[in-house]
């Protein structure tokens, strides 16, 4: 057949190096196995596009030969078709071209509006959390998926768009929007009385300086009355590793940060930290759990090792390797996974996790009824206090309350979040910082 000559030419002009790299091994180790699977391929891929019920695309049937290669690795390598890329890359750059609403799909099948980011063209422009989009530049959203309706959303800095929002208690109206760029909030921040409060949703390109920024704002606010700070990774799956390794500088002046292991002993990597704390020595709570892999691990583990900070929750999730993002020129990229990490002190996390320093598991704060617990007072011919003996008015009442009630708003409230508050301010009363 003159079909097959074609089709091994096509698929080894599209794969040139890793068939070059493959021929090359087979040589050098002198494997004839290697070109039999090769033509097992050949043989599999001619068939299909012969005899499949439909008629199947090449480029289909090629990427997914690719998807099915690298993802039978390990859990962390893939292939990323060129939308794909185009969106880790949005993704890890933390900024894109945009309006700046968080939007989801409304079970009406509009896209509903959760919130317009502060100081972005849709936020200038009038948007309310709540709004409902039905039409884009004219176009109905319904029928779109939400990916879909981000993406008609998200374009080139400087272009406009239309925008028709419904809103509660008035006719739908049209909004023209000129898109800018748009940064990604991964570090959100607010102060718990004289405890800063950090949480990184993910470690993308603005992680570190977002840090940065919110430290520089609790010391402008509390000056030299900050007790401490709680750096939220819980739930967070990670991100790019230079990220991690900054942000966990940030906290540290000396000492190795993670060091990276490949195949390879020759292209092991140690990352160390420079001198500088941006909260200058003071007590440090970490919180993490099963959703905190990758790059927090990273940050969680340099600062447990280093002694720096007192981690709290339970256990992360256990994910210790390294992906190197390699382009196919026009293709999208593969992601494979090249390396272990290790914590300063040699630790090896993958499939382990990071143990917490006080395991605290989630729970939820709420007014339980306790049997009635007698007290001095309520003993017969209790010796009065001395100091201030009650007025007949003011007699003890007979029986103590049945429960222990809780202010209204400490019920619900993040109890992880809450011991770790408690844990600083305990520290803080210790080392005589409490004013």
């Amino acid at each position: 057949m003159k079909l097959r000559p074609l089709m091994i030419a096509a698929v080894t002009a599209f794969l040139a190096v890793p068939f070059a790299y493959a021929q090359d091994a087979a040589e050098r180790e002198g494997g004839a196995d290697t070109y039999q699977m090769l033509n097992l391929f050949g043989d599999v891929f001619e068939r299909v596009r012969a005899d499949y019920v439909e008629e199947p695309s090449d480029e289909k049937l090629i990427e997914s030969a690719i998807t099915g290669m690298l993802s039978s690795l390990d859990p962390h390598s893939s292939y990323l078709s060129p939308d794909n890329f185009r969106d880790m890359q949005v993704n890890t750059r933390g900024e894109f071209g945009g309006l700046g609403i968080e939007v989801t799909m409304d079970p009406s099948g509009l896209v509903k509006v959760v919130t317009p980011i502060d100081e972005t063209p849709a936020a200038r422009a009038g948007v309310e959390a709540g709004d409902l989009i039905s039409h884009l530049d004219d176009e109905p959203v319904a029928g779109l998926t939400l990916d879909e309706a981000v993406k008609k959303m998200r374009g080139k800095v400087g272009s406009d768009i239309k925008l028709t929002i419904r809103r509660e208690g008035r006719e739908p109206f049209e909004v023209m929007i000129t898109r800018a760029v748009i940064k990604i909030q991964s570090v959100r921040s607010h102060l718990e009385d004289k405890v800063g409060y950090v949480r990184v949703t993910q470690f993308n390109e603005q992680a570190t300086a977002g840090i940065e920024k919110a430290v520089a704002k609790f010391h402008e606010e509390l000056g030299d009355d900050m007790q401490g700070l709680v750096l939220d990774l819980r739930n967070n799956p990670g991100g790019l590793l230079d990220q991690a390794v900054g942000v966990s500088d940030l906290f540290l002046d000396q000492g190795e940060i993670v060091s990276t292991r490949s195949r390879r002993p020759e292209d092991t990597q140690r990352f160390n930290a420079r001198p500088g704390d941006v909260i200058e020595d003071l007590p440090m709570v970490v919180l993490i759990n099963g959703g905190s892999a990758s790059a927090s691990e990273i940050v969680a583990g340099a600062l447990q090792d280093h002694q720096r900070a007192i981690l709290l929750g339970t256990k992360s999730f256990g994910k210790g390797s390294v992906q190197t993002i390699i382009p196919l020129a026009g293709r999208g990229a593969m992601k494979l996974t090249t390396a272990r990490y290790y914590t300063p002190s040699g630790r090896s996390i993958q499939q382990v996790g990071i143990e917490p320093d006080i395991e605290v598991q989630l729970a939820r704060i709420e007014n339980v009824d306790l049997p009635h617990q007698r007290r001095e007072a309520d003993l017969r011919g209790a010796l009065e206090n001395g100091d201030e003996p009650a007025a007949d008015d003011e007699a003890v009442p007979e029986e103590a309350p049945d429960g222990v009630e809780i202010p209204a708003e400490a019920v619900g409230q993040d109890y992880q979040l809450a011991r770790a508050v408690d844990l600083l301010r305990g520290i803080a009363l210790y080392t005589g910082r409490n004013r």
